[in-house]
């Protein structure tokens, strides 16, 4: 039997992001000829099982995100050294791979995720190192993973000799379970019309920029679910709009049902990211049917097929905010909705990397 290691993600089960959900719903799909390893945070589990749907969990005492995220991944590649395919989500480890592949006689497949070096919450020693991450990644990766056709393109262009190795896989969203029960809605904006907004509160999502939008539209409520205590931004945000009686801003809701009525009534759905590849809250709002008004950035409209509605500004986006109605809405959450259901679904993502493995197993 041959061993796949998972490495650069908290761990399954699923309960922080989106590399969390890929591999949890991955392994709904796992290959028969190969037993599974993943790598998980002893700092993000209480309980920590040996075994999750059938794929055996090593856990490193370390947290898997921020500062100490370089260590974490560098342990998980280290720990499983053995294994015959490393799946690498992430580029935080990978300035070890030039080492690694002395001693590794397996394949690397490495998802390099959403250029984390151009993100704004770096200082310029944290993206210098991620843009050499980045580097070692495509380098020495025997397969690239691009989760949206603009990094795909940013791969050509920036590493024209190793493009050959690239591939395009996005993320699905049909794991979202609907249950709109009383019990789990919050009648005190629900009775009354609002967007949503799912994210982490930071700059590049610009939260700031929605904030002012709705400040001064104020005839709409916006819903916005994050964390908002990580960061200065994000308490500086807060403490600016948290007396507006349309802007309701609240904490990480991690009950999947919970968060999914909350967006699945919304009205609209705002998305503010303006870099990384194919975001997972966009594909799945865009499975949920609902309207998108979208950051105008080509990760946005190669996700959307340029079918949602994009801003740039918070005058851009009140304008928006004061032209649509339900007829408009609905039609772009219909062209969306078909997307989805086209591209986004975990049978078809996990069919394309069970794919690159049973490729890579021929390699030798």
């Amino acid at each position: 039997m041959n061993k796949i290691s998972i490495i650069g993600t908290a761990g399954v089960p699923a309960c922080y992001g989106g590399f969390e959900s890929l591999v949890e719903n991955i392994l709904d799909y796992k290959l028969p000829f190969l037993d599974y390893v993943v790598i998980c945070s002893k700092k993000k589990y209480k309980k920590q099982l040996l075994f999750y749907k059938n794929a055996k969990l090593k856990y490193i005492n370390l947290n898997a995100n921020g500062v100490s995220s370089i260590l974490y991944d560098y342990f998980g590649i280290l720990n499983t050294i053995n294994s015959d395919i490393m799946l690498i989500l992430g580029v935080s480890g990978c300035t070890i791979l030039p080492i690694i592949k002395l001693l590794y006689k397996g394949k690397i497949i490495t998802n390099i995720d959403g250029l984390e070096w151009k993100r704004a919450k770096w200082n310029k020693i944290a993206k210098y190192m991620l843009k050499i991450s980045e580097k070692m990644a495509v380098k020495y990766s025997d397969i690239i993973i691009a989760d949206n056709k603009a990094i795909l393109n940013y791969i050509k262009i920036n590493y024209k000799d190793y493009f050959k190795k690239a591939r395009l896989i996005e993320y699905g969203a049909d794991h979202l379970v609907v249950d709109n029960s009383d019990t789990l809605l919050d009648k005190n904006y629900i009775n009354t019309k609002y967007a949503i907004t799912v994210c982490r509160i930071e700059p590049e999502n610009n939260i700031h920029v929605i904030l002012e939008a709705f400040a001064k539209i104020k005839s709409l409520n916006i819903v916005i679910v994050g964390n908002w205590e990580n960061s200065e931004y994000g308490v500086d945000c807060r403490e600016k709009y948290r007396d507006y009686s349309n802007i309701i801003l609240l904490d990480p809701i991690y009950d999947n049902k919970k968060i999914t009525s909350l967006r699945n009534n919304a009205f609209l759905y705002i998305h503010g990211h303006s870099a990384g590849g194919t975001n997972p809250s966009l594909v799945e709002a865009m499975f949920l049917g609902l309207p998108v008004l979208a950051y105008d950035c080509v990760y946005n409209r190669e996700t959307t097929e340029n079918k949602a509605i994009y801003w740039h500004t918070a005058d851009e986006l009140i304008r928006t905010l004061n032209y649509i109605n339900d007829e408009e809405a609905k039609k772009v959450s219909k062209s969306l909705k078909e997307i989805a259901d086209r591209r986004y679904t975990w049978k078809i993502i996990a069919d394309k990397y069970n794919k690159i493995f049973k490729e890579i197993m021929n390699m030798e």
